[in-house]
C-alpha cells in the first residue's frame, strides 16, 4: 500500500501530436508536487494498474478526444466501476474496465473521473495542436479543483506549481 491519496493517470501516444495530451497532463501534474498525488503518464492503460487503483482515495484518468463539429472543451465525467461492460484483461483497458477489475481483485474501486481534452492532430509528431494547448491549460485546472488541495496548503512541495487561473 503507498501513501498516495490520488493518482493522476495521464495516457497516449506521445508521437502521435494530440494524442499525447494526457500524458502531457500528467507529466504537468506531477511537476506541481504535490505530497499525496502520484501521476502516471503512459503509453496506454494495461490491467496492472488495478493494483494501483486499489491503493489510492481517488483516481484522475486523462485522455484525448478526437473533435468533430462541436465545440472543443475539455470535458469531466464521473466514471463507476459499475458502469463497465466488460472487465478487459488484455494489452489494452479502458478506465471503468480497471475501476471494476480492482473491485473483483482487490475489493476496492476508487471515486474516479475521466478528463478528456479536444484534439484534432493524431499526425507523426510530439507538437500539440493550439486546441490541445488550451486543453492542457483548461484540464489542469478541472484535476486542481477535483483534488481540492488548496493553493497555498502545506502538503505541496514549494516549486515547480503552476499558477491556476479561474474558469
Amino acid at each position: 500500500m503507498t501513501n498516495d491519496q490520488w493518482v493522476v493517470i495521464g495516457y497516449g501516444n506521445t508521437l502521435r501530436r494530440d494524442d499525447g495530451v494526457g500524458q502531457v497532463v500528467a507529466m504537468e501534474v506531477q511537476e506541481w508536487g504535490y505530497l499525496g498525488v502520484r501521476s502516471l503518464p503512459l503509453h496506454q492503460l494495461t490491467p496492472e494498474l488495478a493494483q494501483t487503483l486499489a491503493t489510492v482515495d481517488g483516481a484522475i484518468f486523462v485522455d484525448a478526444y478526437p473533435v468533430s463539429g462541436e465545440t472543443a472543451t475539455v470535458q469531466v465525467f464521473p466514471l463507476r466501476s459499475e458502469d463497465a461492460d466488460t472487465i478487459s484483461v488484455g494489452h489494452h483497458c479502458d478506465p471503468r474496465s480497471l475501476l471494476a477489475l480492482a473491485q473483483v481483485l482487490y475489493d476496492h474501486s476508487p471515486p474516479a473521473w475521466l478528463v478528456t481534452i479536444p484534439a484534432v492532430d493524431f499526425e507523426f509528431g510530439e507538437i500539440l495542436s493550439p486546441i490541445a494547448q488550451q486543453g492542457v491549460t483548461d484540464a489542469l485546472i478541472h484535476i486542481h479543483r477535483l483534488l481540492a488541495i488548496p493553493a497555498e496548503s502545506p502538503s505541496r512541495k514549494s516549486s515547480g506549481c503552476v499558477e491556476m487561473r479561474e474558469l
